[in-house]
């Protein structure tokens, strides 16, 4: 990842990508979102982007295309399995415009877990994009694999956060952490605070503003900034913006 652009708020951060029909028509409940946003914030990286798609060979090659040109780091859950359904491996050799061989490592681990009855059907996890390097599973030893800073892991939790874990730990840029510092401005629609809003963008290049109303017995819009840099000058500068506009505001209760 270019350090550069991780340094600032606009930077892509991860993407996340969760494949599985059975997560789409609610059989199951996504826990990667959470558990991912939690894992890469520890590491002072946060999560730009979730996509939940399905067990479908077009929409998936269609979709990891997309991603695979963005250049951004992404983690990507299920279907590397060995049964029909299980398109991922293909799919992403396909988005890549590579070819479909059998991994020599893979085939190793595979053929020392499973012996004889690896073939013929669990044998096909090793069939993997053309070049694509092998990251360990330490709960099965059926490997995933890594292509173009894209990360294909299994669906199951208990297999994917361990192995997202030693991926991370292998990944060696750490970010400053993003902060966060905001007020509540009181008795103006959201539309009057959009010049403050460009004015604090262009002057803290760093720094992202942002707004959210809310209604109902207490409305207000809280009104704040995002940064990996220390706030405190572009807070200032938003604070002596809403004071010349004559707008109330008040601090954002704590928690």
């Amino acid at each position: 990842m270019d350090k550069e652009a991780e340094s600032g708020v606009g930077a892509p951060g991860f993407g996340l990508i969760v494949i599985g029909d059975e997560v789409l028509n609610g059989l199951r409940t996504d826990a990667h979102l959470p558990f991912f946003k939690q894992l890469l914030a520890a590491r002072g990286h946060c999560l730009a982007w979730h996509w939940l798609l399905p067990d479908d060979p077009e929409v998936l090659t269609g979709q990891l295309r997309i991603s695979l040109g963005l250049g951004v780091p992404v983690f990507v859950c299920g279907g590397i399995g060995a049964t029909p359904d299980d398109h991922t491996r293909a799919c992403a050799a396909a988005a890549a415009g590579l070819d479909l061989v059998r991994h020599p490592g893979a085939r190793a681990l595979i053929e020392g877990r499973f012996g004889a009855t690896a073939y013929p059907h669990r044998i096909l996890m090793a069939d993997l994009p053309a070049g694509c390097d092998l990251i360990p599973n330490s709960y099965n030893q059926i490997p995933g694999f890594s292509l173009r800073q894209h990360w294909f892991l299994p669906g199951f939790p208990q297999m994917a956060w361990p192995m997202a874990q030693w991926v991370l730990g292998h990944y060696q840029d750490r970010a400053e952490p993003l902060r966060e510092a905001a007020l509540e401005v009181l008795g103006v629609p959201e539309s009057e605070l959009i010049p403050l809003m460009l004015a604090l963008g262009s002057r803290f290049p760093g720094v992202k503003p942002f707004s959210l109303p809310h209604i109902g017995a207490d409305p207000h819009i809280l009104l704040g900034l995002r940064g990996r840099c220390d706030l405190g000058p572009a807070m200032a500068a938003l604070r002596a913006g809403l004071a010349a506009a004559g707008m109330d505001c008040r601090e954002q209760p704590p928690g």
